[in-house]
């Protein structure tokens, strides 16, 4: 996909996962990986467990909601957008 393509808020495939974009730069886009969502926890200074939940119980508890989001950020880059297409919301 060209910059053009993306739009803040519009959500794209890529890397066999679906990415609502962030931010468009000059040369990149920013994107929150929206499909599922890795969630670590640490209890009283216990061990550190992560669990994955699915984008629906993700968005429900508010994850994807920002700026700032409460899951990573990714880059795309020139070449990562080679691979990109965007998809129709259901």
């Amino acid at each position: 996909m060209d910059l053009p393509e993306f739009a803040i808020g519009a959500e794209f495939l890529a890397q066999g996962a679906r990415w609502r974009c962030t931010d468009i730069g000059t040369r990149t886009v920013v994107a929150i990986r929206v499909d599922e969502a890795q969630i670590s926890t640490q209890i009283d200074g216990g061990p550190v467990t992560t669990r994955t939940i699915s984008g629906e119980e993700a968005d429900a508890m508010g994850w994807f909601d920002g700026p700032p989001y409460g899951v990573v950020e990714h880059l795309f880059d020139e070449d990562d957008r080679e691979e990109c297409e965007p998809c129709r919301r259901p």
